[in-house]
């Protein structure tokens, strides 16, 4: 799970990548991301500055990370 920061209505795709440690930085995340290995909600996306909100579910490398709200 992926919690919004407060106040926040989105976080960008590559930024998820990142924070959860399933790519070694930014620039991978761009990478993985635009190589079309990267889905949200089951459907590739190749958008690196995705606006991803609660509920959206992603997935790479065998991973799922949904988007919750802060509680």
């Amino acid at each position: 799970m992926f919690p919004l920061l407060p106040g926040d209505e989105f976080v960008e795709l590559y930024k998820v990548l990142k924070v959860q440690g399933l790519v070694n930085g930014g620039g991978e995340a761009k990478h993985v991301i635009t190589e079309g290995q990267v889905t949200v909600n089951g459907d590739v996306d190749t958008r690196k500055r995705k606006k991803c909100v609660v509920d959206d579910v992603i997935s790479f490398n065998g991973q799922m990370i949904k988007i919750v709200p802060t509680v």
